[in-house]
């Protein structure tokens, strides 16, 4: 009889960063292979922003269905994170640690996958432009926060979910950043920023999209 495969929990990890210490949840892969890191970024933390947030842990969640590693930080100063919040300016040297620390753990995955909710999808776009095409396998934004930051343009193969009804960041914002770029946007009617009630399906749009991004 074949003994089904526990799933994984949670584990709360602590990784050195540039402003101190990063306190960190990790997820691992569900699968029997780990095929991938994950770094996942929290929305605003000077809004509740954490990485206890219901679409950062249904995303790690669905990512290590499909064999991820997930890595979901608390960026400086948030939490039990040293440092200061900074807007974003020096969080993405945030994820760098992160992800060094996800590389030293699992050396034989060099390539990363990137996703953020709200203004977690400013730093993992900012991080993003630090990569090279060699070490990135993707990146998945949910809910862009565009019209409240300089935001960057992404590669032509992001993902981005939006809430026709965000009521945080405005659909036509994110039409009009993505339009100059010929980005597609997937829009969930019916849907605010936070997804709620609807994170099951959020779940089923990433993981879909995941794989016809792998494919």
């Amino acid at each position: 009889m074949t003994i089904p495969r526990k799933a994984p929990t949670f584990e709360q990890i602590n990784i050195t960063g540039p402003a101190g210490n990063l306190e960190c949840l990790r997820l691992e892969s569900a699968q029997p292979e780990t095929r991938g890191i994950a770094l996942v970024a929290h929305p605003n933390p000077l809004e509740g922003g954490t990485f206890t947030n219901k679409i950062v842990t249904t995303v790690a969640k669905t990512l290590s269905r499909l064999g991820y590693v997930a890595y979901c930080p608390n960026l400086r100063g948030v939490g039990n994170s040293e440092g200061e919040h900074t807007r974003g300016v020096e969080e993405p040297n945030d994820m760098a640690a992160v992800l060094t620390h996800a590389r030293s753990e699992y050396p034989y995955l060099p390539k990363v996958l990137l996703s953020g909710f709200s203004f977690g999808t400013y730093v993992q776009s900012q991080f993003r432009q630090r990569l090279g095409d060699d070490e990135i396998e993707g990146m998945i934004l949910i809910g862009p926060s565009v019209t409240r930051q300089a935001f960057p343009n992404v590669p032509a193969d992001t993902i981005v979910i939006h809430g026709e009804e965000d009521e945080v960041v405005a659909l036509a914002g994110v039409f009009d950043w993505a339009r100059p770029q010929q980005l597609p946007i997937i829009v969930v009617p019916g849907v605010g920023h936070f997804f709620h009630g609807r994170l099951t399906q959020l779940a089923d749009i990433v993981d879909k999209q995941w794989r016809i991004h792998l494919a």
